[in-house]
């Protein structure tokens, strides 16, 4: 017999330029020897520029998918997305006591990089109530920590959501002023810094290639430390390679 992957479980959008969404997820966890197991929680249509629309799946055939994969494949980790709506929001919280006590990567995200918002005041009472809390790690940049929690300062966000129950957050900073991006890491070190020079360009995916790679990291049994690390120089190193195709932003080269 071959050794196994770990099984990585990503519940998250498609994007059809392949840019983010399930895409990036498979591409990053493939590099990392992972296997990705994938359902779809919304259809998209967007291009590099801009989200146009978001079409969730319904919740009870989304959830009838995921439960299929739980109940067949050694899920290892569970990677988590654009959601699209409170009721797929709930879902995955099902799917979440389904699993039982998993690693869970969490990247909230609530707006495209083209600045369409991707979630609604449920969407987000979803999120605060039910899925951070069962996070062991919460992805979001400066400006989706602000929204989630109210608060201004990286440091008084990470503040927020910790009490919310989530185990750790990583902040990414990209959307700060700086020649450098200063990604914070709050958990059992209290804060640890990381500083990447800043690229020139912007990057369709990054989002969801780092929490990809956080989980695939943490799926194969690295600790918590290591794999934030891994999964901070593998996206970094992904954009720097990254490459125009569309009229918009940049894509990894995953």
């Amino acid at each position: 017999m071959t050794d196994q992957p770990p099984v990585v479980l990503c519940l998250a959008g498609h994007d059809p330029t392949g840019g983010a969404g399930l895409q990036a997820d498979i591409e990053i966890l493939r590099r990392l020897g992972c296997h990705p197991a994938t359902v779809v929680t919304s259809l998209t249509a967007q291009d590099t520029c801009n989200v146009r629309k978001v079409y969730p799946q319904a919740p009870e055939a989304f959830l009838e998918q995921a439960r299929l994969v739980i109940a067949d494949l050694p899920v290892a980790g569970i990677k988590i997305g654009l959601l699209g709506s409170a009721g797929i929001a709930d879902a995955v919280a099902e799917v979440l006591d389904a699993a039982g006590d998993l690693p869970v990567v969490l990247d909230p995200i609530l707006a495209a990089g083209g600045g369409h918002p991707l979630a609604g005041d449920a969407l987000l009472q979803a999120l605060r109530s039910r899925l951070i809390p069962r996070a062991s790690v919460v992805t979001p940049n400066t400006p989706e920590a602000r929204r989630l929690t109210g608060a201004e300062s990286p440091d008084e966000c990470a503040a927020a959501l910790l009490a919310m129950g989530c185990r750790n957050v990583l902040l990414t900073g990209a959307h700060e002023d700086g020649e450098t991006v200063v990604n914070r890491w709050y958990g059992e070190r209290g804060r640890v810094d990381q500083h990447w020079p800043r690229l020139p360009q912007t990057y369709h995916g990054s989002g969801c290639t780092l929490a990809s790679a956080l989980a695939g990291a943490l799926a194969r049994g690295l600790p918590m430390a290591e794999a934030v690390a891994q999964a901070q120089r593998l996206t970094w190193e992904s954009l720097r390679a990254g490459y125009a195709l569309g009229r918009g932003q940049w894509l990894p080269r995953r």
